[in-house]
């Protein structure tokens, strides 16, 4: 019933949902479109399906490039795994161009296939984060989806009305911007005399639009806070989703596993490797 929009970090209530015309800022999403070329995405589509795939839930199919996990007890060994995939090297590289990855280094890639006739989703979850670190990275291929975001906790969301101006731009009344009640505007405004509203966190849903090849990052309340999914109507024609998890505080510098995390990281950052 929410929107994400990139450009001001604010959910946008949809038109002609019962939160049209609210709005509220949603942290921790990061998204930037045309992060490859389209010759770029047929290359490294190409070099993945030359890899078998693997049957995953949901009408999925995937390749995992990451140790080998025991998430239930905890326990983890690099396995079979040699690296992330060679084309990966240029992706990361990529990646530093953003201060929102400053510092960012991939333990494990994970490849997903969806497509509509399989009727691949995935349900709504957190990533694990005793392995997992804060930031999750996802660059989308193919077609576009949309990353829908909802919240299980019994708290509530404080609610902005919005101001539409000619330009098309949104403001919220009260703490986040100033703006003026008295422009002109053939869209539909709402006076700044109205008051926030409170609504439970569980009746809200932000739907994230994934362009075709963009990149989005989730960290800090998006990650901890709010699971992601994907649902079946959002997927129109054949997807590839690449992710790509950085290691948790536990197997960072000075964390109980660090010296077992420097071992995955340089098995990992030798991008020499197969889906295990």
């Amino acid at each position: 019933n929410f929107t994400y929009c990139p450009a001001t970090g604010l959910a946008v209530g949809k038109e002609h949902s019962e939160f049209a015309g609210w709005m509220f800022p949603f942290p921790g999403v990061f998204l930037t479109e045309e992060f490859i070329s389209e010759d770029e995405e047929s290359e490294i589509v190409g070099l993945m399906d030359q890899d078998d795939w693997k049957p995953s839930q949901s009408g999925r199919k995937k390749q995992d490039y990451g140790p080998k996990v025991n998430f239930k007890k905890q326990r983890l060994k690099a396995g079979s795994f040699i690296g992330l995939p060679s084309f990966s090297k240029k992706i990361v590289a990529q990646m530093k161009d953003y201060s929102v990855l400053d510092g960012f280094l991939p333990v494990e890639q994970c490849n997903l296939d969806y497509m509509p006739e399989r009727g691949s989703a995935i349900d709504p979850h957190f990533d694990d984060w005793w392995l997992w670190g804060e930031r999750l990275v996802s660059l989308n291929l193919l077609s576009k989806t949309v990353l829908s975001m909802s919240c299980d906790s019994e708290d509530s969301i404080q609610l902005f009305p919005v101001f539409s101006k000619e330009k098309g731009e949104l403001s919220p009344f009260g703490c986040l911007a100033q703006t003026s009640a008295r422009e002109n505007s053939s869209k539909q405004r709402i006076s700044c005399t109205s008051s926030p509203r409170l609504v439970p966190s569980k009746e809200v849903t932000v739907a994230i639009p994934l362009p075709r090849r963009s990149l989005v990052v989730l960290y800090g309340d998006a990650r901890y806070r709010w699971k992601h999914a994907i649902y079946r109507k959002h997927i129109e024609h054949r997807r590839v989703c690449v992710t790509f998890r950085e290691l948790s505080a536990e197997f960072s510098t000075g964390g109980k596993h660090e010296e077992l995390g420097k071992e995955l990281l340089g098995i990992a950052l030798s991008f020499q490797g197969r889906p295990v």
